[in-house]
């Protein structure tokens, strides 16, 4: 469903996108906002998630650097093992 929404871009920003429907990039202004708008939630998702992660790993215990390191080469070797490689 569609929505009509009135906004307010700058000049540079209208030129922008007028340029990326022109160049066939997009069909419309309004399809150039929308794909915009997509990916400010996109990353908005992804930041969320990340700060939700930092949380967690803030709150759980650590391990020193060579067990970390450990850690890592045998998850290396498990995947390359999954893989055949």
């Amino acid at each position: 469903m569609s929505v009509k929404a009135s906004v307010s871009i700058s000049e540079a920003q209208e030129a922008y996108a007028r340029d990326l429907v022109a160049q066939g990039r997009y069909a419309t202004l309004s399809a150039v906002v929308q794909q915009g708008l997509e990916l400010l939630r996109e990353q908005s998702q992804a930041t969320d998630a990340l700060r939700e992660l930092l949380a967690k790993r803030q709150a759980g215990t650590f391990v020193s650097l060579e067990e970390g390191e450990r850690r890592t080469q045998d998850m290396i070797a498990r995947k390359k093992a999954e893989h055949g490689l």
